[in-house]
């Protein structure tokens, strides 16, 4: 999930250099929703750990 997330930021960038400020916005925010979904995966697994262990 992380790595799709940088993938889409890179093309954000890429797009912005070249002008294309719709494509660049478009990626830039699925980027960031991609990134927050993994937030909360990871936290969601590291709660798990933690209890199952405990």
């Amino acid at each position: 999930m992380l790595h799709y997330s940088i993938v889409f930021f890179v093309i954000a960038l890429i797009a912005a250099f070249f002008g294309f400020s719709g494509i660049a916005a478009s990626a830039a925010g699925i980027a960031k929703i991609l990134f927050f979904i993994f937030l909360v995966i990871t936290i969601i697994s590291l709660l798990a750990g933690i209890f199952i262990v405990s």
